[in-house]
């Protein structure tokens, strides 16, 4: 026995090659040595930005003592949660129903089929924090499943039914879905709302951007600002909080406060990606500075960092450097006055930096106490001022960047990216999103039109998740509407037909793997988001996009067959259903933007460039030259040019509105229909 994870492409799993614990990856060996040897399995599942994973890994998987009860009493396997969001997942939910608080490094005991008994998830190596000493758990686990099988079989069989049942089709009644059901929903989420500080919930406090899109979509619906007030509000104190970079750009994945200042500091692509999307459909009312500030230094972030070998986005960045979490990021007094000199004091009164340090002794920069965006030459000035702080951390121990690619991840960059790109006009932005795509669908991660999960050093892996499926294919139909090019539309289409074939239940809903993908304990299936939005949810968007550009009914009902199958969650707990909520509007209220005419020409332009004034969530875009190619029962086919101008044409459900040749015209239209 040895660690075998040098054989691997995980930067997490890399990190642990030289571990003296005897590691695998996971995989069909493994299991048949703990069933050969009569040992249970060990799983630790991680990520390579995590700072927990760090210091469980430093306390026990580097220690000789540790890692000795693991070799004798254990077959340890590794996981990186990013590589395999399907194992995380089935485990993580195997935690939730022991009535664990589930997170990472998370720690799980399995037989030799990889069936849950018992689990955890941070261990120190001694008894601290309220929690048992690492060693005392290895010893008390393995006593138990040799001396006490019993116990380890009725634990597993009440996972194994409760993990079987969560991933059926739900009992019970199914509400009838509609606007108002969605606006009562939304306000029960405003009641979530801190007041005080922003966003949703209390300390850790994560972005919620499913929630808070919820909460604007309601608003651009009711008109009740409170609800724009929520948003906004969120948005800005996480924009000028210390979650947020306020030199190099992006923001971390959560605060460990409520009130935004502290940050565990890792970066991840997907945060960023939704937390975009929501800036720019808020930016397009609000028009708020601040916002567009944020836009734009967070994809200069992407671009100067996140670019990966194949050119797509790669997918996190540590929260340690040298050993010490936010190390890179955060400030004394002292270093800021040597280098700023005579505009020091007025930095740091803006900045919130104090003499003492606002966090374990030094600062981190934010806004909190200026939230509000100052005079435009003074603002100027303190950008110089970041600039120079920029340069100087440069010369810092950068974090490690994780510079694997992954599918579904990107494909949430992609949109954002390149809506934000049609939005602002930066064509770069779009280009870049187009060379992402490229490079997901080329360098050997499509195969005949199916997926792989990751991909790094070259190497393709693991077969392609739901998540992946259903977000490219967003990003597929994001790029169509800006572009035209009909090749998005049909790579779209393609992966339609290839998630029915593989993924469909007939029961309705997506499984999140693949019928000839690898076995595991439980196959799940699900509408609740988790770090990344559900992939039924997201499906209900791509459905209802599929069905109004190309006017086919086969999306359509597969999408209400998602509804139905889901819908009975709702009077359990609709809290994790956003983005199943958020595209069940687009589906039934879909808002079909129809402009007959050239892309080109400069008329459609104007008629764009005055979209761009309204916020319009469940928008469907579609640029033709003429309408004869619509189905025939589309309320667009047989409109035509007027005066032989380009002409906008605004149907929702079965009607159209007048035709609107002139941004005016448009402009009237678009607010008397909101």
């Amino acid at each position: 026995m040895r660690n075998v994870l040098d054989q691997e492409t995980s930067p997490y799993l890399l990190q642990h090659k030289d571990n003296p614990v005897h590691w695998q990856p996971w995989g069909q060996d493994a299991l048949d040595q703990a069933k050969r040897e009569g040992k249970p399995i060990l799983l630790s599942i991680g990520y390579a930005a995590c700072h927990w994973c760090h210091v469980m890994a430093h306390e026990s998987f580097e220690d000789e003592q540790v890692a000795a009860v693991m070799n004798d009493l254990y077959i340890n396997i590794k996981v990186d949660r990013e590589e395999r969001p399907d194992i995380d997942n089935i485990y993580q939910t195997a935690l939730a129903l022991l009535g664990e608080q589930g997170g990472w490094p998370l720690t799980m005991f399995l037989n030799s089929k990889g069936e849950p008994f018992w689990g955890g998830t941070y261990f120190p190596k001694e008894t601290a924090y309220g929690r048992p000493g690492f060693i005392h758990v290895l010893e008390s686990v393995h006593g138990i499943f040799q001396n006490e099988p019993e116990k380890v079989t009725k634990n597993r069989d009440i996972l194994k039914a409760a993990l079987k049942k969560h991933n059926s089709v739900p009992d019970g009644d199914r509400p009838k879905l509609n606007l108002d059901v969605l606006d009562r929903i939304a306000a029960r989420y405003s009641e979530e709302a801190d007041q005080e500080h922003g966003g949703i919930g209390s300390a850790p406090k994560f972005p919620q951007t499913y929630v808070l899109e919820n909460l604007w979509r309601s608003y651009v619906r009711t008109g009740h600002d409170i609800l724009s007030d929520i948003t906004v509000k969120a948005l800005t104190h996480m924009s000028q909080g210390g979650i947020y970079d306020h030199l190099g750009g992006g923001y971390a994945r959560y605060s460990t406060d409520a009130e935004w200042l502290v940050p565990h500091f890792e970066k991840m692509l997907y945060d960023n990606a939704l937390i975009l999307d929501l800036l720019v459909l808020v930016h397009h009312e609000t028009k708020s500075e601040l916002f567009k500030s944020r836009i734009y230094e967070t994809i200069e972030w992407v671009l100067r960092e996140m670019i990966g070998e194949n050119g797509a986005f790669s997918s996190t960045i540590d929260a340690d450097s040298e050993g010490e979490e936010g190390k890179f990021y955060v400030w004394s007094i002292a270093e800021l006055e040597a280098i700023l000199g005579d505009e020091a004091a007025q930095f740091c009164e803006i900045y919130g930096v104090e003499a003492e340090g606002n966090w374990e002794g030094k600062n981190i920069l934010h806004r909190l106490n200026y939230p509000t965006t100052l005079d435009p030459e003074f603002e100027t000035a303190l950008g110089a001022l970041r600039s120079k702080l920029f340069e100087e951390r440069k010369k810092r121990v950068a974090p490690e960047l994780d510079d694997k690619i992954l599918t579904d991840w990107n494909g949430l960059m992609i949109a954002a990216m390149a809506k934000a790109g049609a939005y602002f006009s930066e064509v770069r932005w779009v280009e870049q999103a187009e060379n992402a795509f490229t490079a997901i669908t080329t360098h050997s991660m499509e195969d005949d039109g199916r997926l792989y999960h990751s991909y790094r050093l070259g190497l393709a892996k693991h077969t392609g998740i739901l998540e992946d499926y259903a977000n490219m294919a967003r990003a597929a139909l994001t790029l169509y509407e800006i572009t035209g090019r009909n090749f998005y539309l049909e790579r779209a289409k393609t992966w339609f037909s290839i998630l029915n074939t593989h993924f469909w239940d007939t029961e309705g809903g997506y499984f999140q793997t693949a019928d000839d993908a690898e076995a595991l304990i439980v196959r799940s299936k699900s509408a609740f988001d988790n770090a990344v939005p559900s992939g039924n949810g997201t499906m209900l968007e791509v459905l209802a996009k599929l069905h109004y550009l190309t006017g086919e009914r086969e999306p359509f009902e597969k999408a209400t067959d998602i509804v139905r199958c889901f819908s009975a969650e709702l009077g359990r707990n609709f809290f994790p259903l956003a983005t199943f909520l958020n595209n069940f509007e687009t589906l039934i209220e879909g808002k079909q933007i129809i402009i007959v005419g050239g892309r080109d020409e400069p008329e459609t332009q104007d008629l764009l460039n005055e979209l761009r004034n309204f916020s319009i969530p469940n928008k469907v875009l579609n640029i033709i030259t003429d309408t004869e190619d619509l189905p025939f029962d589309h309320p667009a086919k047989g409109k035509s040019r007027v005066d032989d101008k380009p002409t906008a044409y605004i149907c929702t459900g079965p009607v159209c509105s007048l035709p609107a040749t002139s941004p005016l015209d448009l402009r009237k239209i678009l607010e008397g229909d909101q």
